[in-house]
């Protein structure tokens, strides 16, 4: 559960990304892809170099959808409900990838934030991250 305060340094912390989202989100994917060989096999048709032009443009969905979910913090079920269809009735993809993700997306806030990227924000958006993991895997049921 995000308490008031947890929701108030996330917001702060996508505040500080400054149009860095879609680098954000192309490092996270890269990072995942990297560390978590099999998640790749979602993305057959995808040129998984980093920096290329699939990845950086997924990882802008990725972010968007983060974006869409930082505004909807007191309602994630309904902000996510259309990607939580997708990735579990046409995509399939297993959830434990979500978490994957979260960790990769985590170490790429902390690289690029730093200091800003303090054990409260951390902790703040770890709790987020798993909520969105849940929210996407709500349909999995």
């Amino acid at each position: 559960m995000l308490t008031a305060e947890d929701k108030k340094l996330i917001q702060q912390m996508w505040g500080k990304l400054g149009g860095a989202e879609e680098e954000i989100g192309a490092e996270a994917l890269t990072r995942m892809f990297c560390s978590y060989p099999p998640t790749k096999t979602y993305f057959p048709h995808f040129d998984l170099s980093p920096g290329s032009d699939q990845v950086r443009g997924h990882g802008k969905k990725v972010v968007a959808a983060l974006s869409n979910a930082i505004k909807n913090l007191d309602n994630l079920s309904q902000a996510l409900s259309e990607l939580s269809n997708l990735h579990a009735y046409n995509l399939r993809v297993d959830p434990v990838n979500f978490k994957f993700l979260s960790q990769c997306l985590q170490v790429a806030l902390a690289t690029r934030l730093g200091k800003d990227y303090s054990p409260e924000v951390h902790s703040a958006v770890d709790k987020f991250m798993s909520a969105v993991a849940s929210v996407l895997a709500e349909k999995y049921r």
